[in-house]
């Protein structure tokens, strides 16, 4: 089965800041932040080639998503995975690239290519642009493994790979197209800034309980924390107002596996108050995913109620 390959233009310097941070994972963004990104499927290769005269492939990752978001919650998510070292700098690189300012465009919005498991090739393996390639290209080109000139990229990105520190995590298994396989051996990798901002996308950028859609104030909850093994995936995940979110995390307040909100007794009994909060005790979440398999996993849910929830 043939691969399908994306190659991405971008600025060395984005570029030079993954590197040197090594994340492990990578928010590609364009400054346009309008049209949607239909290139590729998830777990498909994205490629960086640097812009002339740097006129090479320099590393990629696995396509993940794709969102539009404004830079603050962007930075929010990735931080310096946004190839900057500052919201700051990220907002000066879009001002460049769209012509405005922080006056007229406080907060811009931008199209966000999220990448999984980003690899960054030394200076010695990157590798020259396609024969094809053509300077009026702008944002980037797709190329296929069924295709002369794409089936020589791929290999040449997988022989680098090879060399890289555990890079069989990358590796594609060896299949019926040649030596070079049609089954990927794990999906992408959902890194924390994904689940963050594939949560706000699931929700509608609505808090679950309160339906609020002030974005700054609006954070994603996992179910079971991460921290005891529970995945960055949005079946395990809530967007929650900010106050929500920690009542949530220390056992206040709950979720049944029907999706009734419960509020504990014991914030009345810690704090002499609460009002505001039992107010949604009994009510339903006021906004869900539309996917069924999005919305939160009863395991999880459960997990919850029994080892966090002070009832």
């Amino acid at each position: 089965m043939p691969m399908k390959m994306y190659v991405g233009v971008t600025d060395f310097d984005w570029f030079k800041t993954l590197k040197q941070a090594n994340c492990d994972e990578v928010n590609f963004w364009k400054p346009g932040g309008r049209t949607n990104f239909k290139a590729l499927n998830e777990g498909d290769i994205f490629l960086f080639k640097t812009h002339s005269p740097r006129n090479y492939i320099v590393g990629g990752g696995f396509f993940l998503n794709y969102s539009i978001l404004p830079t603050s919650l962007a930075w929010d998510a990735f931080g310096i995975a946004n190839g900057a070292n500052s919201l700051m700098e990220l907002n000066n690189r879009v001002y460049k690239y769209k012509r405005t300012n922080h006056f007229s465009d406080p907060d811009p919005q931008i199209g966000c290519i999220i990448l999984s498991m980003p690899f960054y090739f030394d200076e010695k393996d990157w590798i020259a642009q396609p024969e094809n390639w053509n300077s009026n290209i702008v944002q980037g080109k797709t190329y296929q493994t069924s295709e002369p000139i794409g089936l020589s990229l791929y290999e040449q990105v997988q022989e680098r790979l090879r060399n890289i520190e555990d890079s069989q995590a990358y590796i594609i298994k060896e299949g019926s197209f040649n030596r070079f396989g049609k089954e990927r051996i794990i999906k992408p990798r959902v890194g924390q800034g994904a689940f963050k901002v594939m949560i706000a996308d699931a929700y509608h950028r609505r808090c679950a309980i309160t339906g609020e859609k002030t974005l700054p104030v609006l954070e994603a909850a996992h179910i079971k924390p991460y921290s005891l093994n529970g995945p960055h995936e949005i079946t395990n995940g809530l967007l929650l107002r900010s106050d929500f979110h920690t009542l949530f995390d220390r056992g206040y307040i709950t979720i049944d596996k029907t999706l009734t909100v419960e509020v504990s007794h014991h914030i009345k009994e810690d704090f002499g108050n609460g009002k505001e909060y039992y107010a949604f005790h009994g009510s339903k979440l006021a906004v869900l995913p539309d996917r069924g398999d999005q919305l939160p996993n009863r395991n999880y849910l459960e997990w919850h109620n029994e080892n966090v929830y002070l009832g």
